[in-house]
């Protein structure tokens, strides 16, 4: 199975995610969005496959969301997507895409439903959590 992550390696929520996805047997494409970000046209198809709008993708922690005003509701999701393709950081992540589908993978154990193996028994956070990955379809 083909699988891409949109990733970012600061992120521990995105470490734990390509870890996951390791996990599975699988190695994905990997995407370092702040240094190579998706295209507009891109972003809105990765908005599409996961049922999102650009507001309910934006990232808001450390990000300029603030400074720039996003909270508020009079911009349009135009707006949205042209201030995402100003300031990449903006873009929530890890976005995970496979041929089941696509995942903002927040929580990163998310990323067990686009995968073809999400069986990966227990699975150790960084932060010591434990997912238990014993995935019911």
């Amino acid at each position: 199975m083909s699988v891409t992550i949109y990733h970012n390696p600061a992120c521990g929520t995105s470490r734990n995610a390509l870890a996951m996805i390791r996990a599975s047997g699988e190695e994905p494409e990997i995407i370092e969005y702040l240094k190579t970000p998706p295209s507009r046209g891109r972003l809105i198809e990765l908005l599409r496959l996961m049922g999102m709008t650009p507001k309910q993708l934006l990232r808001q922690k450390d990000t300029p969301y603030a400074e720039l005003r996003l909270y508020d509701p009079r911009f349009s999701d135009e707006e949205i997507l042209n201030f995402m393709m100003e300031y990449p950081i903006l873009i929530n992540r890890p976005i995970v895409v496979t041929e089941k589908g696509a995942v903002l993978a927040r929580p990163s154990e998310r990323v067990l439903e686009v995968l073809a193996n999400p069986d990966i028994g227990d699975f150790v956070k960084e932060d010591g959590e434990v997912v238990r990955a014993s995935f019911r379809r």
